[in-house]
């Protein structure tokens, strides 16, 4: 059973603003979303529900515990899923502190006001309630192009500040479930796309370049290898979890769609040479250029989710394909979102990450 009044933070980000638009949207109940709105964070990715009674939202981090503590007792949620987390790995090479202090310190202070609120429930909520730690399939490390996929039985093995700070944040909640009985749940996703994506990303970074005639850059050799997930399929699985999943369990997330980040490039260019075509009829493919690859890019990933649709019945509606064509229209009919998203602190990270 789906709770009806549920805490998310991060709500604003890409993921979680998702998830939000979704469980609202969809009449499933109540959020208090709480998110600090770093510069991923976006009111303007909320605004078909402004002014919506089922969405409240509150300006805050998850490690002030005063603030976390007061919306417990004010809203009694029947569930918390925790989104909030510094999650791009080009930003945790330059910054690995600010990664540290969201996902895992930010983590911890957030777990201690959540048991604290938890063990004084009245033992019909205790058994109600649920704690949802949405993380990534990037813990687990890389693969060859011959292993087999992630499963949730795989050592972690993080080879980056930001995996190596979610997976503390992962293994911070194992323990509360170990030490305390907190009844978590936890998730490990692959890399999704959609709309709302702040672009920084693959996806809507070359997106948005290809259209303002500017370099598509690939990383090394472009043959670096994801599983791609639409994140609305990724919003589902993680209302699936919440409703039926098995306290204390992990379940990986994803689309059963590998591709190269080359690939993924060229089709997302063969899709705006049918929807948007160059005014020189030249394809989008003419502007990819290969760039130094980054320190430590780990070759491939890839998520086994037979467990999710084996115990939970969860499997993914879109395609890449299907997926990535609703990705670039999302894109080219909110041109407003667009332009407010890329402005000034955004073109400086671009111009350092990518010159």
């Amino acid at each position: 059973m789906l709770s009806n009044v549920i805490l998310v933070t991060g709500g604003a980000g890409f993921i979680g603003s998702n998830f939000v638009l979704d469980w609202v949207q969809g009449g499933f109940g109540k959020v208090i979303n709480l998110d600090a709105l770093t510069y991923a964070g976006n009111l303007e990715n909320l605004a078909a529900i402004e002014n919506d009674a089922n969405h409240v939202f509150v300006k805050g981090d998850i490690g002030d515990r005063a603030l976390v503590a007061k919306l417990l007792m004010e809203y009694q949620p029947d569930a918390i899923l925790n989104f909030a987390a510094e999650s791009h790995v080009d930003r945790s090479i330059h910054s690995p502190g600010d990664f540290i202090q969201t996902n895992v310190v930010g983590t911890f202070h957030l777990l201690e006001e959540v048991r604290s609120y938890w063990s004084n429930l009245a033992d019909e909520e205790k058994l109600k309630f649920r704690f949802l730690h949405v993380s990534t399939d990037e813990v687990y490390g890389t693969l060859s192009l011959t292993d087999p996929a992630f499963t949730e039985n795989n050592p972690y093995a993080p080879n980056s500040p930001y995996s190596a700070s979610k997976a503390a944040s992962d293994h911070l909640v194992r323990a509360y479930r170990h030490t305390y009985g907190l009844p978590v749940l936890t998730t490990n996703c692959s890399n999704n796309y959609g709309p709302y994506h702040f672009p920084e990303k693959l996806i809507p970074l070359c997106l948005l370049n290809a259209i303002a005639a500017k370099p598509l850059p690939i990383y090394g050799d472009g043959q670096q290898i994801r599983d791609w997930l639409y994140v609305k399929d990724h919003c589902s699985a993680i209302r699936r979890v919440l409703e039926a999943g098995q306290l204390g369990e992990t379940y990986n997330v994803g689309g059963w769609n590998e591709k190269s980040n080359l690939d993924v490039v060229n089709i997302l260019c063969e899709i705006l040479d049918e929807l948007k075509p160059r005014t020189d009829s030249a394809s989008y493919k003419t502007q990819i250029t290969f760039v130094k690859d980054r320190p430590g890019h780990d070759r491939r990933y890839a998520i086994d989710a037979t467990k999710l649709g084996r115990e939970l019945g969860w499997k993914p509606k879109e395609t890449f394909e299907t997926g990535i064509r609703k990705t670039v229209q999302w894109y080219l009919e909110n041109q407003v979102w667009v332009k407010n998203v890329t402005s000034g602190e955004y073109r400086n990270w671009v111009t350092k990450q990518y010159t």
